[in-house]
């Protein structure tokens, strides 16, 4: 059995599982099947996936020029995820949007900086505020292959690109979530506009309560998604004025299905109906999750 990589660096296979959910459930877009972590393997930063703890990432090197980081591969892992890129571009009618995406900088470089997943962030968080400048080093790099890797993106096809920032829920000081959530991420966007100005730019950064709105306005995404926490009455008067909203259905819903499920959908189309809204989860769908609900969910919303 092939690893978790063997299948996102397979161009046919990546591209057969990034299609899969369009020929299946008629969706509006296809997201490209990848991974937030491919950047940090373009970079020199060997990143495994281990079965019950998720992706395990090799030590940095503080102390080096650059970490210890060598781009001597980066052609190596980009040049495939391009590859799908093209394979599903060429496998969807016009109709069919193809959201390509990458992982915003203080959710990759929690990753780098810890070698994996961890609640609050403690580890990165403390290597940031002793070494700001080293991390803010961290971070440079960071946007300056991410950018690279989403013209790479555009160029093979993506319509529309997605910014993930996972973790940014761990920055609870707001002039820690201006520095390190909003900046790099208006930096990234500022140079993606300067090469492909038409390619719209959704931002997912979860759980970050009220710092939602200044995330939207400060960095000028044209559309945002929101986590299944976000009060919708709040979503539709504070932050749909700024821009479209993507969500924002909690999985949970998706798991049990039936007639709460549908409820719950009727209640954000009716909520958040009255601007530029995409119908979506709260959060990525859960393994447990009955492929019939899926069904179930994309009929009734077709229906409409």
């Amino acid at each position: 059995m092939g690893s978790f990589w063997d299948l996102v660096y397979s161009p046919e296979k990546a591209s057969l599982v990034t299609l899969q959910p369009i020929e299946r459930f008629g969706m509006d877009g296809a997201i490209l099947f990848s991974d937030i972590l491919v950047v940090p393997e373009a970079l020199g930063q060997k990143v495994t996936f281990k079965p019950g703890i998720g992706p395990v990432l090799e030590p940095l090197d503080f102390t080096a020029e650059h970490f210890g980081l060598s781009n001597i591969r980066e052609a190596e892992k980009t040049d495939s995820i391009f590859e799908t890129v093209r394979r599903v571009k060429a496998g969807l009618n016009d109709k069919i949007v193809l959201i390509g995406f990458a992982g915003s900088p203080w959710t990759v470089a929690t990753y780098m900086v810890e070698g994996k997943g961890t609640p609050e962030k403690a580890g990165t968080l403390k290597f940031a505020r002793e070494n700001p400048a080293r991390f803010q080093e961290l971070c440079d790099l960071i946007v300056e292959k991410t950018v690279q890797y989403l013209l790479g993106q555009i160029k093979a096809g993506a319509e529309v690109l997605q910014l993930f920032d996972s973790w940014a829920g761990a920055l609870k000081k707001e002039e820690e979530f201006y520095t390190w959530c909003i900046n790099p991420t208006k930096k990234i966007i500022d140079q993606i506009r300067k090469e492909a100005p038409d390619v719209p730019l959704i931002g997912f950064a979860k759980g970050i309560g009220s710092f939602y709105k200044d995330y939207f306005r400060e960095t000028s995404l044209d559309a945002i998604s929101i986590d299944f926490d976000v009060d919708l009455e709040w979503a539709a008067k504070e932050l749909q004025p700024l821009g479209c909203l993507q969500g924002n259905l909690d999985p949970a819903f998706l798991v049990e299905g039936g007639d709460k499920m549908i409820a719950q959908a009727e209640k954000i189309l009716e909520t958040l109906g009255g601007g530029a809204h995409v119908f979506n989860l709260g959060h990525g769908i859960v393994p447990e999750t009955p492929v019939e609900n899926v069904a179930a969910l994309s009929r009734f919303l077709k229906s409409l």
